[in-house]
């Protein structure tokens, strides 16, 4: 497990005023890393998050001030996406960390031309921070699991592969987009008389997933499975997923293989990257009672059962049009804790290469939908709903069994504890636009 040094120090300010302001998601505590064109240049470049303004490392490794990193970490930051950062290892961000973490402290003495190395926000546009060249979505929340099991097989909702298996399925890396851009409706085939043939036209049952995505750093040699206690060495950070779902679409096609098109058209992420690093001080114990299974022996470590779950709190929000017509704010629809996830991270690490499968750098596994044991814990609309049959009621008066075009679905998600700053994600937005008429 990544340990905690002295960039974690609670006592730490930035010259960047706004990154210590209480609540802010980018404190110098978190230096979160992602891709961003300034304005009007189009090159990509690579950046760190610092209150409201990205350091910008491109820049300081022309003027040599990621030097005490190393050459490779310096050499990386040139480039125009964080593959090759990811693929150096922990050694490498850990060092990064440790330079950006110096360069941005208030009580930093180095003549730096401040103006020129950190940018606003408002003045950049974000990119997907990696070329992604394979998206892979477990299923590991057991809450999630059981509540969708129980509306279809209400007499065994669980299968009883799901207390060994950490179930996934493989997505589509080429429809990955970034948050904020537009998400639109998908055609399909449905089947809406169980008697009759289906149909194909646009989805009536739109959802979002709320998920946390995890990045590979270095890769994995092909059939050579990565042992339990290495998983962690393999990941690189952590963003925010909506899997976006097609309910009918996906539950006419899903077996025998699984889904397919109900999944595939779009898939948005956040833009930062909060490494490994900065989630230390936020592990916690996994969450498989003690009366469960236990995972069979490549599964297993003492390590990861004490620490191998990351305590981040996930929020999922809705806008309508007819709410942002009407200046209303956001509508949250749940709240649930990543924590209480079944499998670890290093767990889907080890089951994904236990056949020899190999990880590239800028890989990406989701953790699938996000779910806790309460009412208000549940992580898509298929599960608050009961499949579109007690629709929500909004404070602007209308109802949503399932996604109106128009609705914009904003995920947010922060980790905090005592002793530390509180870091976050930033956003994961997405709006619904209508299907293209056929």
């Amino acid at each position: 497990m990544t340990g905690l040094d002295a960039t974690h120090d609670p006592g730490l300010r930035s010259w960047v005023a706004s990154a210590n302001e209480p609540g802010c998601d980018f404190p110098i505590q978190n230096l979160p890393l992602g891709v961003f064109r300034r304005r009007g240049d189009g090159r990509p470049r690579i950046g760190i998050a610092i209150g409201d303004s990205v350091l910008d490392l491109a820049e300081c490794a022309s003027e040599g001030l990621l030097a005490a990193a190393g050459a490779s970490v310096q050499d990386a930051c040139r480039a125009e996406t964080m593959n090759a950062l990811m693929s150096l290892g922990p050694g490498a961000s850990t060092r990064l960390r440790a330079r950006a973490s110096a360069l941005l402290s208030a009580s930093s003495a180095e003549p730096l031309d401040r103006a020129k190395l950190v940018i606003p926000m408002s003045a950049v546009e974000m990119q997907l921070p990696a070329a992604i060249g394979d998206y892979t979505d477990f299923y590991a929340s057991i809450h999630h699991a059981t509540n969708v099991g129980s509306m279809f097989r209400p007499d065994n909702p669980l299968l009883p592969n799901y207390k060994y298996v950490p179930i996934a399925y493989h997505g589509r890396a080429s429809s990955i987009v970034v948050s904020g851009q537009p998400v639109r409706r998908p055609r399909g085939q449905i089947r809406l008389d169980p008697h009759a043939p289906p149909e194909y036209s646009a989805t009536r049952m739109l959802d979002y997933e709320l998920e946390l995505g995890l990045f590979i750093g270095q890769g994995s040699e092909l059939g050579r499975p990565v042992p339990i206690g290495a998983a962690e060495s393999h990941l690189f950070g952590a963003c925010l997923v909506n899997d976006w779902s097609a309910r009918d679409i996906q539950s006419w096609e899903y077996q025998p293989l699984g889904p397919f098109l109900s999944k595939s058209f779009a898939t948005t992420i956040s833009p930062w990257v909060v490494t490994m690093e900065a989630l230390a001080p936020f592990r916690a114990p996994a969450a498989r009672p003690s009366g469960d299974p236990a995972p069979l022996g490549y599964l297993y470590s003492d390590a990861d059962r004490a620490g191998g779950a990351i305590a981040v709190t996930l929020e999922a929000n809705l806008r309508t049009a007819a709410m942002r017509e009407r200046n209303m704010g956001l509508y949250r629809l749940s709240r649930a804790g990543f924590e209480t996830m079944y499998w670890t991270p290093a767990q889907f690490v080890a089951h994904h290469t236990s056949n020899g499968c190999n990880l590239r750098p800028g890989d990406l596994l989701a953790s699938g939908t996000v779910s806790g044991s309460g009412e208000q814990e549940r992580g898509c609309l298929l599960e608050l709903t009961r499949s579109g049959t007690k629709p929500l009621r909004l404070p602007s008066g209308e109802e949503r069994a399932f996604l109106a075009d128009g609705d914009e679905v904003v995920f947010r998600g922060w980790c905090e504890r005592p002793g530390f700053v509180r870091i976050g994600f930033g956003e994961c937005r997405g709006l619904v636009l209508p299907a293209i008429e056929t």
